[in-house]
């Protein structure tokens, strides 16, 4: 069998993702591996892709291999994906599959985000591999390893795969009118941050009139006109210092245009069940923040033109980026029903928040990705020093074990409830129990 590994990893041959093809590739010799370094070669395939297609006609297996950035493949991946589209060629029929290396942050999220692109290109999608990043130095991972590849394989022999979803029709985007404004002077600082294209009429409608309807002074930064230099290359060059490698200067334009505004509105049309390659550059760039939520309390919403409403995968990222971040999502805004009033609502939502100081709890989304950043970052202390600064400062490290009065008491709790006599004659003073904290907090209210 032939096999095209397409290796999203900037890091070209220095990609930890990697080494578990390589492993798959020595255990296989009756099987050819092509790798194609699509992260590290991206510049030139958008000058000529010729090489990509030959490559991508002759495999019978499609193999992505990539490590996870910030929710999703990344961007020169991204980009990627957008030459494949764009180049018009026919994958319908290929077998596609994925590798990929993470702590298991939002890996749920990019998994679906290449499904769902191969399933619009009409392959036959097998469910992927996400490994941890050390997976393959243990006998458990290696074995996983071998346990997907023989996967793949049955599921080729017996053309099984993932069902290709039933075809949507696109819907029109409902019209978005602009209300006259008196041109008077507003207080604050939003910031409204988009990839909107000269050309995309419906967008720059959407951003005006949430200029108009918000009552606090807005500025537009668009990313499609920042001399990027590159995508994020994952070398950690940033990790003590907070200084990206790059000598574009984005660093100091994130903290100094973006990070400093008191509100941040994104907007985008929805492309390629994402926020499309150009945010996702700005997205990646943004790890010379490594993982410190520097924005926390800030509010956020979105403007958003296309089939929201159809991206699931799309609406996880967009809440999930707010929950990790400690952000109040004030709202995301689209054109697909009634975007007068959504849009309103958005710029009424975001208001509040920033007079009342509004921040809500984080749900699950937010504490269980802020959890493995912690536990990464403690392990990790040595070499990203800022991010271990910052998680100190704003007590981040929250470990459970560090709770010894409450485990004893547990454990107190736990001898009285698994003796059956004891247990009879307590009845309900164990609930009441529980709940006696919470009437004192009533009973000062009275």
């Amino acid at each position: 069998m032939k096999i095209l590994v397409l290796n999203g990893s900037p890091k070209g041959e220095y990609s930890i993702t990697l080494q578990t093809v390589r492993y798959l590739e020595k255990l296989h010799p009756e099987h050819s591996f092509e790798v194609l370094n699509v992260g590290r070669q991206i510049k030139s395939l958008e000058k000529d892709f010729t090489k990509a297609i030959d490559a991508l006609n002759s495999a019978e297996l499609i193999l992505f291999s990539y490590p996870v950035y910030t929710f999703i493949a990344p961007y020169q991946l991204h980009r990627f994906i957008e030459l494949v589209k764009a180049s018009g060629i026919d994958l319908s029929e290929k077998f596609a599959t994925q590798i990929t290396t993470s702590k298991h942050f939002y890996d749920v999220t990019a998994h679906r985000y290449i499904q769902d692109n191969c399933q619009d290109l009409g392959m036959k999608f097998i469910r992927g591999l996400s490994a941890d990043m050390d997976d393959l130095l243990h006998k458990k991972g290696q074995q996983e390893a071998k346990n997907f590849f023989a996967y793949v394989c049955c599921c080729m022999a017996d053309d099984r795969y993932e069902p290709l979803p039933e075809p949507q029709p696109e819907t029109k985007p409902v019209p978005v009118t602009v209300p006259e404004t008196m041109g008077q002077e507003k207080p604050g600082d939003v910031v409204i941050l988009t990839t909107c294209a000269p050309d995309d009429a419906q967008l720059q409608t959407m951003i005006r009139r949430f200029q108009a309807v918000c009552i606090r002074k807005t500025r537009v930064l668009n990313l499609l006109e920042y001399p990027f230099r590159g995508g994020c290359l994952g070398c950690f060059n940033c990790a003590t210092k907070g200084k990206c490698i790059y000598a574009d200067g984005f660093d100091e334009y994130l903290r100094n245009e973006i990070q400093t505004a008191e509100a941040i509105v994104y907007a985008f049309t929805v492309r390629d069940h994402s926020m499309g390659a150009a945010f996702k550059l700005y997205d990646d760039r943004q790890f010379c923040n490594g993982h410190r939520t520097v924005t926390m309390g800030m509010p956020i919403g979105y403007l958003i033109s296309g089939n929201y409403s159809r991206e699931f995968n799309l609406q996880m990222i967009v809440e999930g980026r707010a929950q990790v971040g400690t952000n109040f999502l004030a709202g995301v805004a689209t054109d697909e029903q009634d975007p007068d009033r959504q849009i309103d609502n958005m710029a009424a939502n975001l208001t509040y928040a920033l007079n009342a100081g509004y921040v809500p709890p984080q749900n699950f989304y937010g504490i269980g990705g802020m959890k493995i950043f912690r536990d990464l970052i403690w392990q990790m202390q040595g070499m990203m020093k800022a991010d271990h600064r910052f998680y100190k400062k704003h007590k981040q490290y929250d470990f459970p074990q560090k709770k010894w009065p409450t485990m004893v008491k547990m454990y107190f709790v736990g001898a009285l409830i698994s003796n059956p006599k004891i247990k009879a004659k307590m009845g309900n003073a164990m609930n009441e129990g529980m709940i006696a904290p919470y009437k004192k907090v009533l009973d000062k209210l009275k």
